[in-house]
């Protein structure tokens, strides 16, 4: 082999080194970006069942945990003194629908429908199937700041001057009623709106 033969050959041969490390090196880069795609893959599935799971769990009624850890998103404290047998009766109603002239647990309810079955299953006291009744003929009337656990809210929605709604007091100035439009759920009697439109309250007579 001549000079000029060996100088091409060992050229040849560092060409094909050269070419044979960036294959592998492309090889591997794409081994890494494809464990890296799959590794996140499976991340954001993990993340999506754990979402799905805790989205569940949260909307599951009859829950078994305690009913302090069921109202904690309330910042609603509960204390020996409360009375369980109601916030857990309230919490069996939450997300009910609202539906007009209706009273059943999970399917749907009117405000007076849903506090009349309330009272009946927790106090077993049977009250009007109306808001403005039961202010009139199931309450004595009792001053908004002397307000305590399981009295009535009522409310003008109409603007009319008359009692159209009534809620349920808990404490700290949160209340149970059903909304038009998102059926059972907690509000907040310093809510403008609420604040704005409260007519009374009441202490059913027992």
């Amino acid at each position: 082999m001549t000079r000029h033969s060996r100088h091409i050959a060992k050229w040849v041969v560092a060409c094909l080194i050269v070419l044979t490390g960036a294959t592998a090196c492309s090889t591997t880069k794409g081994t890494t970006t494809a464990r890296a795609r799959h590794k996140h893959e499976k991340t954001d599935h993990k993340r999506v069942k754990d979402d799905n799971r805790k989205h569940k769990s949260g909307k599951r009624h009859g829950s078994n945990r305690g009913v302090s850890e069921e109202w904690a998103t309330l910042s609603l404290q509960l204390e020996r003194g409360d009375n369980k047998a109601l916030y857990k009766e309230l919490k069996r109603w939450l997300g009910t629908p609202y539906r007009h002239a209706a009273s059943k647990c999970g399917e749907g309810t009117d405000c007076s429908g849903m506090v009349m079955e309330v009272y009946r299953t927790v106090y077993g006291i049977a009250i009007e199937r109306n808001s403005a009744r039961i202010a009139q003929r199931n309450c004595e009337p009792v001053k908004r700041d002397e307000l305590r656990e399981g009295d009535l809210v009522f409310f003008d929605t109409n603007g009319g001057g008359g009692i159209s709604h009534v809620g349920i007091y808990l404490k700290e100035n949160k209340f149970v009623h059903t909304s038009s439009s998102r059926g059972v759920m907690v509000s907040d009697l310093n809510q403008r709106y609420w604040d704005e439109h409260y007519h009374s309250a009441g202490r059913v007579k027992k």
